[in-house]
């Protein structure tokens, strides 16, 4: 049985991270998808309210599960039990960051390979950043989130009106 971890911060997840789960799920018989810490970023959703939404999100793969971890990657997959790491790549400039990784992980765990799933076109773009700026500017963004959690994600990205006084 190949299992393998595709992780992220998932802060929320889109539709994109979705594509790349549905699709690595079909090649390895099971899939984890673990919420890490990222130390650059300030996430929006705490880990376990973005575990929930991965559940949510994933409840009809019956072979992907969620997890989170504050471990680094190889030491998680390591304990685990993982051998491979799915990563999503949109652009060239994210795979000169995520060999870098994937070079730091197999150092760290030399059982550890990583395998690079490309973006659909449709979502080339797309980012869990870029998502958050539109949703916190009011606009619409359910062509950018999965309808499970998009209600949750509108609410949270709401923003209050700014004053426009000059006092």
């Amino acid at each position: 049985m190949t299992t393998a971890i595709y992780p992220g911060s998932f802060d929320p997840i889109t539709k994109g991270h979705l594509n790349i789960i549905e699709r690595a799920s079909r090649i390895f018989d099971k899939l984890i998808v673990c919420v890490m810490i990222n130390a650059d970023k300030q996430p929006m959703f705490a880990t376990e309210e973005r575990v929930d939404m991965i559940r949510r999100v994933i409840r009809d793969l019956p072979n992907v599960t969620a997890d989170s971890s504050p471990a680094l990657l190889a030491e998680y997959a390591k304990r685990n039990g993982v051998n491979v790491v799915v990563k999503g790549l949109r652009a060239a400039t994210d795979f000169e960051k995520e060999f870098q990784m994937s070079l730091i992980n197999h150092k760290i765990n030399p059982n550890l390979d990583t395998m690079f799933l490309t973006s659909e076109h449709q979502f080339m773009y797309l980012s869990s950043s870029v998502v958050k700026e539109l949703g916190g500017h009011g606009a619409d963004i359910s062509d950018f989130l999965p309808a499970a959690i998009l209600d949750d994600c509108v609410a949270r990205m709401r923003r209050p009106a700014r004053s426009t006084s000059h006092d």
